[in-house]
């Protein structure tokens, strides 16, 4: 219905009288209904009240108590309450109606998605029928609401969520406000977007972000992809066609380790016995 009144923000409404299903609202010369599910206390007749203005299923302006800190153009964090492939992801703003973030605002690759659980730093727009939408922060928005990282990060442990992820790299925001960069040879898998992750500074840069591996320190990877050779040749009846000419990507896919990772963990398998190379293949020693 059309309407001069802000959707998706918050406003200071009257009580202009009560009805059954809750009370009619006033505000620059319109009315609203604010429902009994939607009114946190009883209010009184000319009370002044703090409401989120929402279209409902019937295209009618609604208003809720409930204050959301997701707002038309202020971002927040929400978390995602659900996910259909056909349309996109739902996330809980803090009020009763969940948002849908459009398909079209998340990767292409589903696979890459935010689940359920999951966090995604939003604000609010109003699709061409009046509804609201989610909508992710992009980049410069996410610029201007970083801190920088003072140079004594490096080397610590932080956690952050996932804004952004693709073939290259994945770009995250820390529980302190900093943004990092996660390049794709720092980390075994893609995470999706949404996720909360752990990982290791590795460079503080002069414009204050940092660069984040996901990876084990060097000593522990090195055990690490070792296990996993092991594993892998017990899966496959103790021979592997690998060998030190092996193409890097197939070695990337197959245990998400560089071919030089790969070449480290199989020279420690060889001294300690475990494996041998024949034939381009590598072999468990029994």
């Amino acid at each position: 219905m059309p309407t001069d009144l802000p959707i998706g923000s918050i406003i200071a409404m009257t009580v202009l009288r009560k009805i059954d299903t809750g009370y009619v609202l006033s505000a620059y010369g319109e009315e609203v209904l604010l429902h009994h599910n939607e009114a946190q206390s009883a209010l009184e007749l000319d009370q002044s009240v703090d409401v989120f203005l929402y279209v409902n299923k019937k295209g009618q302006v609604n208003a809720t108590t409930y204050l959301p800190s997701v707002t038309l153009g202020l971002y927040d964090w929400a978390e995602v309450v659900g996910v259909l492939p056909r349309l996109g992801v739902f996330v809980n703003i803090g009020t009763s109606k969940d948002i849908l973030v459009s398909k079209d605002s998340l990767p292409l690759f589903q696979e890459s998605w935010p689940r359920s659980g999951d966090r995604l730093y939003i604000t609010l727009q109003l699709d061409k029928k009046g509804r609201l939408l989610g909508v992710p922060a992009s980049e410069n928005i996410i610029a201007n609401n970083v801190f920088a990282a003072p140079e004594q990060l490096n080397q610590q442990t932080v956690i952050g969520t996932v804004y952004y992820t693709n073939k290259e790299g994945a770009a995250i925001i820390t529980s302190e406000g900093y943004r990092g960069f996660i390049h794709r040879t720092e980390r075994k898998m893609e995470p999706r977007v949404g996720q909360v992750i752990e990982g290791r500074v590795i460079a503080v840069k002069e414009d204050g972000s940092i660069n984040v591996s996901l990876r084990p320190l060097k000593q522990d990877s090195l055990s690490d992809d070792a296990d996993a050779i092991l594993k892998h040749l017990e899966a496959n009846n103790g021979a592997i066609p690998f060998h030190d000419k092996s193409d890097p990507e197939e070695i990337r896919a197959t245990f998400q380790i560089s071919k030089s990772a790969f070449k480290r963990a199989v020279g420690t398998l060889l001294k300690r016995g475990q494996i041998k190379q024949e034939n381009e293949q590598i072999i468990k020693v029994e």
